[in-house]
């Protein structure tokens, strides 16, 4: 716990690094400062920072932690076991980590892994995640991050929709286009290109979903033009089902990201998936 707060510098950071409670961490720290005699963090209202006294009894604490574990490494048998709770991306999860986690599991019989397909950024300390596989820039700086890969926004529409309304030269173009529109996480009626989304779309779509298979439905229909991830697109661009539009204009890739809570003191189990699958998806790019 100590170790957590002089590290973090925040109470708050500390209680989501360890899975506790902001007050459940005060108490315990308070009652270490009552059993050593000595006052080992000082609070303000706007930070924390240890005392003489507490900055030696961290450094001793992670001394003894990672003597601890190398211990535990050396006399268990097979250390990598236990239940791992993974999140990704729905169509991301199917065709990328399902099958890296059947692999994994050969490869370590003691493992149980369970596995969260949503579009949705799962909070990891909440749902009592261990790994996440995130796209896109974090927002959460307490989280540790390796990147993979990349991937991009891509416009596609069917080669019959095309052949009907003609295909878009130019991003202002599309505001005369029947568009399949996002409504997962989108504010407003717009779409963003190039370099740092400079040049804004206005649309009036025709249809609006908040499901990505709706949308690829409905683009291979011919029902208009939609911007999808490349990974969620690639199998229909591949066979033709689809085509890509606009490819100058688009904005830059986006990282594939495996993402842990912070801590040094890293679980086996965690190590080992995070090591496995950095090796597999090392430079993936779903489409160029």
């Amino acid at each position: 716990m100590l170790v957590a707060v002089v590290e973090e510098r925040s109470l708050v950071a500390a209680a989501r690094r360890l899975r506790r409670s902001p007050p459940a961490v005060t108490r315990a720290l308070s009652a270490l400062e009552s059993r050593v005699g000595a006052r080992l963090i000082e609070r303000t209202t706007r930070r924390l920072s240890p005392t003489d006294a507490g900055r030696r009894l961290a450094d001793e604490s992670r001394a003894l932690l990672s003597a601890y574990d190398e211990a535990v490494a050396e006399i268990s048998p097979t250390p990598v076991r236990g239940l791992l709770r993974i999140t990704a991306p729905v169509q991301f999860g199917r065709h990328h980590v399902a099958p890296l986690v059947t692999v994994f599991l050969e490869r370590f019989p003691d493992i149980q892994v369970e596995l969260v397909l949503h579009d949705r950024n799962l909070d990891l300390i909440d749902e009592a995640l261990d790994l996440a596989i995130r796209i896109g820039h974090l927002s959460d700086s307490s989280l540790l991050a390796r990147r993979v890969g990349e991937v991009r926004r891509v416009l596609v529409a069917s080669p019959a929709y095309l052949a009907r309304r003609g295909k878009p030269a130019r991003p202002a173009e599309l505001a005369g286009h029947d568009t399949i529109f996002s409504t997962g996480s989108a504010v407003s009626l717009e779409w963003r290109f190039g370099h740092r989304g400079r040049t804004v779309v206005r649309l009036s779509p025709r249809l609006l979903v908040n499901d990505t298979e709706a949308q690829l439905a409905a683009a291979r229909g011919g029902h208009g033009i939609a911007r999808l991830m490349s990974y969620q697109a690639f199998e229909d661009l591949e066979r033709g089902k689809l085509v890509r539009l606009l490819r100058a204009f688009e904005p830059p890739a986006l990282p594939v990201q495996l993402v842990h809570v912070s801590r040094e003191y890293m679980l086996p189990k965690v190590r080992a998936f995070l090591d496995f699958a950095a090796q597999r998806l090392d430079g993936l790019r779903v489409i160029h």
